[in-house]
């Protein structure tokens, strides 16, 4: 349960701390960019030490390998949210301009569709009637009220170029965790005498650590959001080492 001191709401809440806080708009968030990337990246380069390891390749290769899917896997997922995002975006402005359209075509219509949304909503009577009067003598209110209302859709853009920037630094950040252990040995070999448990055991130290972050913007907490994160994680990096390890036949 979110739990807010009443004192920092009134602080918050002022008039002039409103009137900047949404003169600002809405703030964007890329929390599931970080996620996306940060998990994705731990999980394919732990499939990566696993395989060339049960395969027992060298260390060497080890790191070469890991380093080409670090960068050759985190461009491919952050080029792809960019190109997904970007498609989003695309049609939110597809989408607003047919409500437009749809307005200055047949305006009756879209004003009974906004009678009975908000009619589902309890509103009833006079307080309909000057709530649909209201939202209708304002195009870009009317529009914006269709697009979250009708179509689920927010009236702002995502940034494409940020929302993959998220993705691929999130997916470095964490991809680098299991292949830390096999670098420390190359240039200093044998100061670390088991680096695939250790890698082990980083990997999942990522688990715990994007699940923490997780739980700093959710009110699930710490604890939970943690657990949670570290066994869908371990399930996906259990079934990377497993296929590593049953194909290791293959190249031995």
């Amino acid at each position: 349960m979110i739990r807010l001191s009443r004192l920092t709401l009134q602080r918050s809440h002022t008039p002039e701390a409103i009137s900047q806080r949404l003169s600002s708009g809405p703030r964007q968030r890329y929390l599931k960019d970080m996620i996306f990337g940060a998990i994705d990246g731990s999980i394919t380069t732990f499939a990566i030490v696993s395989g060339v390891s049960g395969a027992g390749l060298s260390t060497g290769v080890i790191i070469v390998l890991g380093i080409a899917n670090l960068l050759a896997d985190g461009f491919s997922m952050a080029a792809s949210n960019f190109l997904g995002t970007r498609a989003e975006n695309e049609f939110r402005k597809t989408m607003r301009e047919r409500e437009e359209a749809e307005i200055e075509t047949y305006p009756e219509g879209e004003i009974e569709e906004v009678r009975q949304i908000f009619a589902l909503k309890g509103f009833e009577g006079k307080a309909l009637d000057d709530l649909v009067e209201v939202i209708t003598a304002n195009q870009t209110v009317w529009v914006d009220t269709m697009m979250q209302e009708e179509h689920g859709l927010s009236s702002e853009d995502t940034n494409a170029w940020w929302s993959a920037g998220a993705t691929f630094v999130a997916f470095i950040v964490a991809g680098c965790l299991p292949l830390l252990t096999f670098v420390l040995n190359y240039l200093t070999p044998g100061l670390i005498p088991s680096p695939f448990l250790v890698s082990t055991g980083l990997t999942f130290l990522a688990f715990v650590l994007v699940g923490l972050a997780k739980g700093h913007f959710t009110s699930g907490g710490y604890f939970v959001s943690a657990m949670e994160t570290l066994v869908v994680g371990a399930v996906a990096a259990g079934l990377a080492f497993f296929v590593g390890f049953g194909l290791q036949s293959i190249v031995v």
